[in-house]
């Protein structure tokens, strides 16, 4: 490696729930630097799951996220001019990053009316194990699943 690698940056916790995690989540909603939109978005979601489900709605958002997160992945090698998808173990951090980034991007993609309605449809989805984001969690692991055979060649 050429350059020291970037320091992780330390998130500050959210306002209302004190956590870290919603800091993520929130930065990931946000459009244009316009965070305090982006919370008050992700509160209403929260609050909205809640009316629907009659139960915690952070708690919700922690199931729905880790129902979400995916634990093997396949990344591309070339092996003697052939390209091969070869199953690897996801990282944490990468864990995370990924269940986020499908919760919001399928959440987007939702036909409701605001966006705090899609994100809190979507939440509820997750949470029961369906979904567009669980479905593509399902997909990466039948993914590396179906390239098993390539895993002797993992770096």
């Amino acid at each position: 490696m050429r350059k020291s690698k970037p320091k992780k940056r330390i998130l500050l916790p959210d306002p209302k729930f004190g956590d870290t995690l919603v800091t993520r989540f929130v930065n990931s909603l946000m459009y244009d630097g316009k965070k305090s939109t982006a919370y008050a978005t992700f509160y209403d979601a929260l609050a909205k799951v809640e009316d629907r489900t009659k139960e915690n709605g952070l708690d919700q958002w922690k199931k729905a996220l880790t129902n979400v997160m995916p634990a093997v992945e396949v990344k591309s090698r070339r092996v003697g001019g052939a390209t091969f998808q070869i199953p690897s173990e996801v990282r944490p951090e990468r864990k995370t990053a990924l269940g986020i980034k499908w919760l919001i991007s399928y959440a987007r993609v939702r036909n409701e009316k605001s966006m705090a309605d899609k994100l809190s449809s979507e939440i509820i989805a997750a949470a029961k194990g369906e979904g567009a984001a669980v479905k593509k969690r399902d997909d990466v692991h039948r993914m590396a699943e179906a390239n098993k055979a390539f895993s002797h060649f993992r770096v």
